[in-house]
């Protein structure tokens, strides 16, 4: 996973409320066991609500969510379908018990752990996307949040004229918009169908 996936996931979170930690910031020689986890998450205003919040989330869901483990896939090139998750199995580790040991040694015992998997996007069939989400629930994941919604919302909040020398990704985004480098949202009122054949 790219330090740039990281990073736009990090001020995701921040931008919401919640207080972000990363569980390391070197490369481990080998494999131990709390590389599959990449963020901890706590939103200390979180609200109840009635219900559970939906497994793909978006950013008003996400003040359902008090605390949680984060695991970033940055593979923007491929999109995220039931064969893809057979053929890496490792995609959904983080939600092992072993490692939500090591995150109620991090929180302690008390608030429920949500289980969030950031990835590209998930198929755009109806049929394969509940595919996709009946085999993430399976291996223990709570919830997905795509990239797409991730991106979407930065680019919306971050202001050109404020600067944002902390913060590389929030800059560049500054940047792109200010010389009109960012498209605006379109609806798809008229959306072509594909033909069958």
């Amino acid at each position: 996973m790219s330090a740039v996936s990281e990073a736009l996931v990090r001020e995701y979170f921040e931008l919401h409320g919640f207080l972000v930690r990363q569980q390391r910031k070197h490369l481990a020689r080998a494999a131990e066991e709390d590389e599959e986890i990449d963020f901890f998450v706590w939103n200390p205003q979180s609200e109840d609500r009635l219900g559970a919040a939906p497994f793909i989330l978006n950013s008003s869901n996400l003040r359902a969510i008090t605390r949680g483990i984060v695991a970033v896939k940055g593979w923007h090139t491929e999109k995220f379908s039931p064969a893809v998750l057979a053929r890496e199995p490792e995609l959904a580790r983080f939600a092992e018990p072993k490692f939500l040991k090591l995150a109620n040694q991090f929180f302690g015992d008390g608030e429920p752990l949500t289980k969030i998997l950031v990835l590209s996007e998930l198929p755009q069939s109806e049929a394969l996307r509940e595919r996709s989400v009946a085999v993430l629930r399976e291996k223990g994941v709570d919830a997905v949040i795509p990239f797409r919604t991730i991106l979407t919302e930065l680019i919306a909040a971050v202001e050109v004229k404020r600067n944002y020398s902390k913060s590389d990704p929030l800059q560049l985004i500054r940047i792109l918009k200010n010389y009109d480098l960012f498209k605006e949202a379109q609806l798809e009122l008229f959306k072509a169908k594909r033909r069958r054949k």
